[in-house]
């Protein structure tokens, strides 16, 4: 799969992964940024943003999905940086192919099965008839009924497209196959044999997907892990405090 993807910058490779419903255009400031030291490469995952639809859809098909892209690439050996869903991706790609990756930044996520807080987030997708949709602003006053969070919404707005054919509204992500593997995206993965390459996690302190007191646990998987976290942030932690994830991702990626 060809999947779609930016990039900035000269030196050693760094790839950033997104989170569920997320795109590469959540990670360019970032990447900008980061693009001062290394190549950084943002890529949007497969049923998301503009690379291809598919109905197969796991963290094994996706980890496979980012080894070929550094095969197309060139890419011998990387930082892989991943939020949230895209966490769990470079876990995946950690377990299965540990000599692709030098350095493993995990953001805001652990290698554990996590129970879902998105059905409402799914229901309000659904609920909008994106053929009668006239504007983004309709689109945002019709998900509020449903979704109170105004940074939540937009976040999700930037998932809608117009189409040049039929000019209507369309989501950018493969939303019914998304929904239809919800409980996979939720699980840890396949994760084996241990990642003994160097392993960042960062939490955002406001943040419940990674627990300081189950840190321990997750070196059985990673157990050269340190564990950093950013105050005042949530599980946005490079949107909410974008200048001290640069310093602590930085600090990690080049020391």
């Amino acid at each position: 799969m060809q999947l779609n993807y930016k990039v900035f910058g000269e030196g050693d490779p760094v790839l950033i992964l997104h989170g569920m419903f997320g795109t590469l255009d959540n990670w360019q400031t970032i990447a900008k940024k980061l693009a001062e030291h290394f190549m950084v490469f943002i890529i949007d995952l497969r049923n998301h943003g503009r690379s291809p639809h598919s109905d197969e859809f796991d963290y094994t098909i996706m980890a496979n999905d980012i080894r070929e892209f550094m095969e197309n690439n060139w890419i011998y050996e990387a930082h892989v940086v991943g939020h949230s869903m895209g966490g769990k991706v470079a876990m995946q790609l950690a377990s299965e192919e540990p000599d692709l990756i030098q350095k493993l930044a995990v953001v805001d996520i652990a290698p554990k099965t996590y129970k879902g807080n998105h059905q409402t987030i799914f229901e309000a997708l659904f609920s909008l008839d994106l053929k009668e949709l006239e504007s983004r602003k309709q689109a945002d006053q019709l998900l509020q009924e449903k979704i109170d969070s105004y940074s939540v919404r937009q976040f999700i707005l930037k998932n809608l497209s117009i189409n040049k054919e039929t000019q209507h509204y369309e989501w950018k992500m493969n939303l019914p196959v998304i929904h239809g593997a919800y409980q996979h995206i939720l699980d840890k993965g396949n994760l084996s044999a241990p990642f003994e390459h160097p392993t960042l996690f960062i939490k955002g302190a406001q943040s419940n997907y990674i627990l300081p007191e189950e840190f321990e646990t997750y070196k059985t998987y990673f157990p050269n892990a340190v564990l950093k976290t950013i105050e005042k942030a949530g599980h946005w932690v490079h949107a909410e405090q974008p200048k001290l994830f640069l310093e602590v991702l930085t600090d990690f990626l080049l020391n």
